[in-house]
């Protein structure tokens, strides 16, 4: 049972600092949403704060252990909640928020993004409809902005996430080997 024995000293330090740049990315991610996007436009202080952990679990996304997995995360996000975007969007600027809505497009938004070739993000793309559509009925007015105000949020977490990943794996992964080996930084 590997996974009973503790970790190492370099690999405990590792996660350590991976969650402290975790933690401060998403602090960072979910004020950008909650202050600078809610000064662009607000619904609510309900959804501003919706927004901002929105936000937040784009960038918990896409935060991975390597930057090409960072990368390739968020281009699946970000795919997945466009597909997301542009079928929720139509919908309610035809119709209001109904369960048979919902379900009908969340069954749609799985299958895009499996005729486009990404089966991978179906899920991702099913949830992420699935919350827009019920977001959308908990503010009925002006419910086709929700996934407007959603895919903004996406895309500031996102961008927060990959350059929290770059950042941990180009600066600070290097400064903590330079110190484990007693190197001196120069």
């Amino acid at each position: 049972m590997r996974w009973l024995r503790p970790p190492g000293r370099t690999a405990a330090l590792r996660g350590a600092a991976d969650s402290a740049v975790l933690a401060v990315s998403c602090l960072l991610t979910y004020w950008l949403a909650t202050n600078i996007l809610a000064h662009v436009y607000a619904v609510s202080a309900a959804d501003d704060a919706l927004g901002g952990m929105w936000a937040v679990v784009a960038t918990i996304f896409v935060f991975r252990d390597s930057y090409a997995r960072s990368v390739s995360a968020a281009f699946s996000r970000m795919s997945a909640t466009l597909v997301s975007f542009v079928l929720c969007l139509l919908y309610l600027l035809i119709l209001p928020f109904h369960v048979w809505g919902l379900a009908l497009l969340v069954g749609l938004s799985a299958l895009v993004v499996e005729l486009a070739g990404r089966p991978a993000d179906a899920i991702t793309a099913a949830i992420t409809t699935a919350v827009i559509m019920v977001v959308a009925k908990l503010s009925p007015h002006d419910d086709w902005r929700e996934p407007i105000l959603r895919f903004a949020d996406t895309i500031i977490g996102v961008a927060v996430g990959v350059a929290a990943a770059w950042l941990m794996l180009r600066v600070i992964r290097p400064r903590l080997r330079q110190s484990r080996f007693g190197r001196s930084r120069a």
